[in-house]
């Protein structure tokens, strides 16, 4: 790989940019949600693929990085570049078409900077669901939420976007356009590119528009709060869940009573599900078709799950707006979490019959560095935990600044042992670069180095995020 030069004010300037491409490069770019870290550079927002495409031909010749800018949501540095020559940070809001919709296939055509919510309201236009359902929906986009392969609430009945994504339109290190919006769900000619491009985190090239599966809306929904004994408990309840529900059940999210505790001390106000809040219990949400009665279900499946000792409680929504309101208590648990400010915080995934032991033997390996609170909570049905550390009452994150390492370690350690992943939905980013050097397996490894040297041989996409610039894959 050649190295880089720096982005100036003189090679913008011979790119001959129009109107509106030239953004003020403000802190709403450069800056990490949590606040965390700064990035650098020069800010375009291209309006068509075919600026894109001359940006990047044009920073590839002149060996300039170029990040791409999505929402901005990203958790793990994958949109910001701290250190190194000053790359193009390339946003792709201007790119906001619904380009075309087809609702007899359940496939619609949206350009990378389409806001997530604005793409399932496409979809709603024509009767149909675009399934994909996470916290940041409002500001996150379709070409980073593919670029990190992002997950969501929804998994466990609809898979990641890489599930719902047909087609892809890539703007390739060279500047080239690879026209791949097929609509097709059958085609066995070759590598599949697309796959390789969804969760490549922006490192191969730039997603400008995506084919994206709908499916049909659910005829009737509903939503329940069960509290659990244990995460063991909530396991059982799951696996019963499915025996009950089958394909109708949406989602299943573990919650700990940390995550409420919160949300009392910091806000955003909810209403809690429970007047005595439950250590561990489970938000579970359906959606059935007709003839199937989503109260029916979810009160058969409390009942068996009472009979058997794995619920002590529980409250069914009696109306569209109290089934809201329960993900409003499930969405914002991350807003709480912000606000109280994580010692470390982590996106991981473990085997779901692991998850009980998982949860216990963290609590007390942690116990052995300091005094943490610890919010564990996540998608319980596909079995990635948001496994997060705070400060005791008294204490901020600044107090324990010399025990993050540590923890971090520990738990990601824990989570590799029982055969887990230390990056569960959020991507590699630039945060994670060390741990999946850490804990990848070497010819994996090798293999992600040879495509990047393949398709970037100049090494100008993502600069840094997911393998190292420099190499080797060491950690």
């Amino acid at each position: 790989m050649s190295i880089l030069n720096p982005a100036t004010k003189s090679f913008i300037d011979g790119l001959n940019l129009s109107k509106g491409t030239v953004k003020d490069g403000s802190d709403s770019y450069l800056t990490e949600p949590r606040g965390r870290w700064k990035g650098q550079g020069i800010v375009l927002a291209p309006a068509t693929t075919e600026e894109v495409a001359h940006i990047v031909k044009a920073c590839n010749d002149a060996a300039i990085g170029v990040v791409p800018y999505s929402g901005g949501t990203g958790l793990v540095g994958g949109q910001l570049m701290q250190e190194g020559p000053a790359p193009i940070v390339l946003s792709l809001e201007r790119m906001t078409q619904i380009r075309a919709n087809y609702p007899t296939e359940n496939v619609l055509i949206a350009e990378a900077g389409c806001i997530l919510s604005d793409v399932q309201a496409a979809a709603d236009d024509v009767g149909r669901l675009f399934p994909l359902s996470l916290a940041s929906e409002g500001s996150a986009r379709i070409g980073g939420l593919l670029a990190t392969n992002a997950g969501g609430v929804n998994v466990l009945r609809y898979g990641n976007a890489r599930a719902l994504c047909l087609g892809l339109e890539v703007v390739r290190p060279d500047g080239s356009i690879w026209h791949g919006l097929t609509r097709l769900r059958k085609d066995n000619t070759g590598y599949d590119l697309r796959d390789l491009l969804i969760g490549a985190e922006g490192t191969l090239g730039i997603i400008t528009a995506a084919a994206l599966k709908m499916v049909p809306q659910p005829a009737q929904t509903g939503a329940a709060f069960m509290a659990v004994n244990s995460p063991s408990a909530a396991l059982d309840l799951l696996v019963m869940a499915g025996d009950h529900i089958g394909d109708g059940l949406s989602a299943f999210e573990l919650i700990h009573r940390q995550g409420i505790d919160f949300l009392s001390e910091t806000g955003p106000q909810v209403k809690p599900p429970f007047a005595d809040q439950p250590d561990w219990m489970v938000l579970i949400d359906v959606g059935l078709p007709k003839g199937l009665a989503p109260d029916d279900a979810l009160m058969n499946l409390f009942e068996a799950a009472l009979a058997q000792n794995l619920v002590t409680d529980g409250v069914i929504a009696q109306s569209v707006a109290q089934r809201q309101a329960f993900w409003d208590v499930r969405e914002n648990i991350p807003e709480g979490n912000r606000r109280i400010g994580s010692v470390s915080s982590h996106d991981i995934s473990v085997p779901l019959s692991a998850i009980p032991d998982f949860i216990k033997q963290g609590t007390a390996a942690l116990a052995k560095i300091g005094d943490f609170r610890i919010n564990c909570f996540g998608h319980l049905g596909d079995g990635n935990l948001h496994y997060n550390v705070f400060p005791v009452p008294g204490k901020t994150r600044a107090d324990y600044e010399d025990m993050r390492e540590a923890v971090k370690t520990c738990v990601h350690d824990l989570c590799h042992s029982f055969g887990g992943s230390v990056s569960a939905e959020h991507g590699i980013g630039r945060l994670k670069v060390g741990d999946l050097a850490k804990y990848g397996d070497p010819v994996k490894l090798a293999m992600m180095r040879s495509i990047k040297n393949a398709l970037d041989p100049v090494g100008i996409m993502n600069p840094g995020a997911v393998l190292p610039q420099d190499g080797p894959d060491k950690a």
